[in-house]
């Protein structure tokens, strides 16, 4: 990509406008790109831009062709002096040389995507595979049962065909506050100023002087001067005075807005008493246990023992494989967070409804604190809600959105995601490719940010998070050897470490404390186990390594060769289990035979072996 930039500056000085690059790596995969911009000296930089973009999983390029038209309004695409000069100039010995030194991008920060109209045929799919979705997110706020196990299919489809490996998280609809129902369902303009009342009475239809909304304790959970934010904060209103004889509240209106039927509402600071799991989402968790999901994002995670019934409903139904993402929207979830991250396997900052609890000023200290907070458990934690929003419409985001990106990644974010960008926008694969360069591009600056200069007793290539992970609290013995094997990785210089794996708890542990080098995990199916030393035979390899692919910085491949042979020491099975993960890493250019790699795997049921190997 490089060259090619070099080579538009020096190819492209009288190009008028440059419409398609087409460009072949030596596997004959084509790589294409469309533009249609005026005036030579920007086509270079769109070429570089682009091809940063569409082009970035090219190992190498073995031939390219450019279609473009010189500065004489007559000339024609094919003898444009310009079109041939370049052809001339991109030979393949030429473009082969330029990249034959550069590393293969190996997965950092994972990139979560909703499915929805725009994403839910293998088509559609397969693309944002391509460009880097991780996990692939059913919003079970919208579309019956039917409806998403379609959408499934088709993601399990096409990560056969393009041999893929990709999560899927459950999203729940949760305990929503809503209103209620107009007058004819004509939408009503409130005038600022004005006084309306507000009924727990679901069952009123709304004028110009009610509101019906579906919360049965309003009248507990609000007082005077208390706030009512509906559709999405965009109407609010300030309680008056509150009458529990007839369950309604007095409300002055703070702004002017037209207000539709059953939009969301928000009681920002009130303690809102409904239970974590409706009757529909009980029916959805069946589903999902039924159709193997690996993630459950809960909504509106107030208290641990919210966390606590929706694992107690999994366990008795099945699901005790499922990882629990707990969302954290409200004040109350804020509050209790340090309990909640101790008893969830993951967090979600969904700064949507988080965002209408918490005053916009807030916000960026709320983020960073839960993304500080998981880093130090251990936990992977999401930002998600309107990262990328104006790509819904727009195929290039708004540079406050990529620095919003970007910056979730230099706070220490394991997932990116992206909600109706991928689902209902017009731009869904691009959204991905976009999202991907960002993190790319963040992650390189994280690395240069964070290296200390003289290394200390930490090493020489650790970070400030790692030396604020080592100074922390007293380490299990397993989290011990995991720092341990991170701390030796950057001191010997290793390429990477290799870790094994059964449910995915040493390998977390190593991504905690943020390697500069990937981390290949590899999975053992549970037939294979006991021979290496593992006792957890319960999850299946597959569903292990699709729950990795959330935390940053970890490549999780499935085991395929026998790794039993009868009569064999456990560390001689690890050993070739070691092997077979460093071989898959070399095939996909992360590593080259003869360097150094970290490994670390279980030993005898007794504890962990950490190991310095060459790749084969």
């Amino acid at each position: 990509i490089e060259h090619l930039s070099y080579i538009g500056k020096t190819c492209f000085q009288d190009a008028r406008s440059l419409s398609t690059v087409v460009c072949t790596d030596a596997r004959g995969r084509v790589g294409e790109l469309h533009m249609g911009l005026p005036k030579g000296r920007e086509c270079v930089g769109a070429l570089a831009w682009g091809g940063s973009h569409s082009l970035r999983n090219f190992r190498n390029i073995h031939a390219c062709s450019v279609s473009c038209k010189a500065s004489d309004a007559e000339s024609k695409e094919e003898s444009s002096p310009t079109f041939e000069k370049l052809r001339t100039s991109t030979s393949a010995p030429l473009i082969k040389h330029a990249n034959q030194e550069k590393r293969a991008y190996a997965k950092g920060t994972s990139i979560v995507c909703t499915l929805g109209p725009s994403s839910r045929s293998v088509d559609t799919i397969l693309p944002l595979l391509n460009e880097g979705m991780n996990v692939a997110r059913l919003n079970f706020s919208h579309g019956t049962h039917e409806y998403h196990a379609e959408s499934l299919l088709a993601l399990r489809t096409a990560c056969e065909q393009g041999e893929h490996m990709c999560g899927v998280m459950l999203d729940t609809k949760g305990p929503e506050v809503r209103t209620g129902k107009l007058k004819d369902g004509v939408p009503v303009t409130y005038k600022g100023g004005q006084m309306v009342t507000v009924t727990a009475d679901y069952s009123v239809v709304g004028d110009q002087s009610t509101i019906a909304l579906s919360y049965p304790g309003l009248c507990d959970s609000v007082h005077k001067g208390s706030r009512i934010l509906m559709a999405d904060g965009t109407f609010m209103l300030e309680v008056e005075s509150v009458d529990h004889a007839s369950q309604s509240v007095q409300c002055r209106v703070l702004n002017t807005a037209t207000l539709g039927e059953q939009k969301n509402c928000n009681l920002p600071g009130a303690i809102v008493d409904l239970p974590i799991l409706t009757e529909k989402d009980r029916k959805d968790l069946l589903w999902g246990i039924e159709n193997n999901v690996d993630f459950l994002a809960v909504s509106f995670v107030r208290t641990v023992g919210d966390v606590q019934t929706v694992r107690d409903f999994l366990d008795n139904n099945g699901g005790t494989y499922i990882k629990i993402i707990a969302k954290i929207e409200n004040q109350q979830g804020m509050t209790e967070l340090d309990n909640i991250i101790k008893a969830t396997d993951g967090v979600m900052i969904a700064r949507g409804d988080l965002g209408m609890e918490l005053r916009v000023e807030h916000m960026f200290a709320a983020q960073k604190q839960i993304i500080r907070k998981c880093n130090l458990a251990g936990k992977p934690v999401i930002t998600a809600t309107q990262m990328l929003e104006s790509m819904c419409w727009s195929p290039r985001p708004t540079r406050a959105e990529a620095t919003d990106v970007a910056n979730a990644v230099l706070d220490g974010t394991d997932a990116v995601m992206l909600s109706g960008e991928t689902a209902a926008g017009r731009f869904p694969c691009e959204a991905v490719r976009i999202m991907a360069s960002i993190c790319e591009e963040a992650e390189k600056t994280s690395s240069i940010y964070n290296e200390t200069e003289t290394g200390g007793v930490y090493g020489p290539r650790t970070t400030r998070h790692t030396r604020m992970l080592y100074g922390s609290a007293k380490r299990s013995i397993i989290e011990a050897l995991a720092s341990s094997a991170v701390f030796l990785a950057s001191t010997l210089r290793a390429r990477c470490i290799v870790v094994l794996a059964a449910n995915g708890k040493a390998a977390r542990l190593i991504a905690k404390y943020r390697p500069n080098v990937p981390v290949l995990v590899g999975v053992v199916p549970r037939k294979d186990r006991t021979s290496i030393g593992f006792e957890d035979r319960y999850t299946s390899g597959n569903t292990v390594a699709r729950q990795l692919l959330l935390t940053r910085g970890l490549v999780p491949v499935v085991l395929t060769r026998p790794t039993v042979v009868l009569g064999e020491e456990s560390a001689s099975a690890a050993k070739r289990a070691l092997e077979e993960t460093m071989v898959f890493a070399r095939d996909k250019g992360l590593l080259k035979s003869g360097e150094l790699v970290v490994t670390m795997y279980n030993v005898e049921h007794k504890g962990a072996a950490i190991r310095v190997m060459p790749c084969p």
